[in-house]
């Protein structure tokens, strides 16, 4: 039987790499441009001067409440310090385009890190406008979640041959649909999460899940306890990619919000928008409910960066 991950809203959710970002056509500079790069280059001189001062300032960002807050663990997420340049740099982790935000005296990569992620060194590859690549490198710390043992319909952990056709059919969509990379590119003030829906968080990120006796991929999400019917917000601006009634997830909506970052809701009972629509923070678009594969009515909320899930947890305010 082929693996379930793709499209399991309690499994983890992986995808293949595709084409980056392009970059913006050169134009003449402006007496404003001129400034701005006089500004960058002045912040650069002095930029590794201030080296060893990066990691108290990323604490004294995290005090002051920056999201999401930095976690490099496997299903967390890096920030990486890019320093100063006239244009937004371009990121990438292997070939998927990472998001980068801040402005030209400070740009800041944000790095969603796999699950699957080894512990040790990782990297990320950045290119700044008429300078040589170069490469970042930042450490994986380990750990450890909990296993969390399901029981559920036998028919969603030993699928059939039909299932499995589908689940390959609705694999090859998805695939598709986390590519997004799109502008323009939310602020860095602009990252911090609202709930969905009110209520306990059942589930947490990272459960290492059991099905009926089974070891199954982890949890890609965050699992918060509602009813039936109960309405489901947006977490940030953001435009509906993506709708659908999927094998394992239900009914299911993916917002995109620039940047690679994405957000999808599941198992909902209603969907009330199509793609192509655009929704502000806190505006209600489906329902909470009990389809694909679960145990009760609740809603997974997933959070996805360069096309890996991270824990929906270190977007929103303590």
């Amino acid at each position: 039987m082929p693996s379930t991950s793709l499209l399991a809203a309690h499994d983890s959710f992986t995808a293949d790499a595709g084409t980056a970002h392009r970059p913006e056509a050169a134009r003449p500079l402006s007496r404003r441009r001129m400034i701005g790069a006089g500004a960058a280059l002045v912040a650069a001189q002095a930029w590794p001067a201030r080296a060893a001062d990066r990691a108290a300032s990323g604490a004294r960002a995290a005090a002051a409440g920056v999201w999401p807050r930095a976690l490099a663990v496997p299903g967390g997420v890096a920030r990486l310090s890019l320093g100063p340049a006239a244009e937004r740099p371009q990121a990438h982790a292997g070939d998927v385009p990472v998001l980068v935000v801040g402005d030209m005296i400070e740009w800041t990569a944000i790095v969603g890190i796999p699950l699957s992620a080894p512990v040790g060194t990782a990297s990320v590859r950045v290119q700044v406008a008429g300078e040589a690549p170069r490469t970042i490198h930042y450490t994986v710390a380990p750990k450890q979640y909990r296993e969390q043992r399901l029981t559920v319909a036998p028919r969603t952990v030993d699928l059939s041959e039909q299932d499995t056709a589908r689940f390959e059919r609705e694999r090859a969509h998805q695939q598709q649909v986390v590519a997004a990379f799109s502008t323009p590119l939310p602020a860095a003030d602009g990252l911090a999460m609202r709930q969905p829906v009110p209520g306990r968080r059942s589930s947490s990120f990272g459960l290492r899940r059991v099905f009926n006796g089974q070891a199954r991929n982890p949890h890609s999400g965050m699992d918060i306890a509602a009813a039936t019917g109960t309405p489901v917000v947006a977490p940030l601006p953001g435009r509906v990619i993506d709708t659908g009634d999927y094998f394992f997830n239900g009914g299911t909506v993916w917002l995109d919000h620039g940047g690679g970052l994405l957000t999808m809701v599941c198992h909902l009972s209603a969907i009330d928008v199509q793609v192509g629509d655009t929704l502000q923070t806190g505006e209600a678009f489906c329902k909470v409910g009990a389809t694909g594969r679960v145990t009760g009515p609740h809603l997974h909320w997933g959070v996805m960066l360069n096309r890996t899930m991270v824990d929906p947890a270190l977007f929103l305010p303590a």
